[in-house]
C-alpha cells in the first residue's frame, strides 16, 4: 500500500511542480485537425493539481473524472469493468460531441 502511496504522490507532484509540455501529444489531431476524445486531458490535469478548476474544466470536461479513475487505478481500488465501460462511453460521446460542435 505504501508503494501506490508513493506512486500516487509522485503523480500528484510531477503534475503540481511541472508544466504541460508544449510539442502536441495527439497524434489524432496531429493527423486530422480535429480534438480527440482525450485531447486537453494533459493540460486539464495539470490544471486541476495546481487546483484551478475552471480551467481544468475548459481543457478537458471530464477532467475531474478521469482525475478520480486515476487516483483509483493507483490505489489499486477494485472498481467494476462496468465504472470502466460507462466512462469509456463517455469519453466516446464527448470526443463525438467536440467533433459536431
Amino acid at each position: 500500500m505504501r508503494i501506490r502511496l508513493a506512486i500516487l504522490a509522485a503523480i500528484f507532484a510531477a503534475f503540481f511542480f511541472l508544466t504541460p509540455p508544449e510539442v502536441p501529444l495527439c497524434g489524432f489531431r496531429w493527423l486530422t485537425g480535429h480534438p480527440c476524445p482525450l485531447c486537453g486531458l494533459t493540460h486539464a490535469l495539470f490544471a486541476l493539481s495546481k487546483g484551478h478548476i475552471v480551467e481544468a474544466l475548459r481543457f478537458h470536461a471530464l477532467s475531474p473524472l478521469a482525475a478520480a479513475i486515476l487516483i483509483a487505478v493507483v490505489a489499486n481500488r477494485c472498481l467494476s469493468s462496468r465504472i470502466y465501460q460507462m466512462t469509456a462511453v463517455l469519453f466516446a460521446l464527448y470526443g463525438i460531441a467536440r467533433l459536431l460542435i
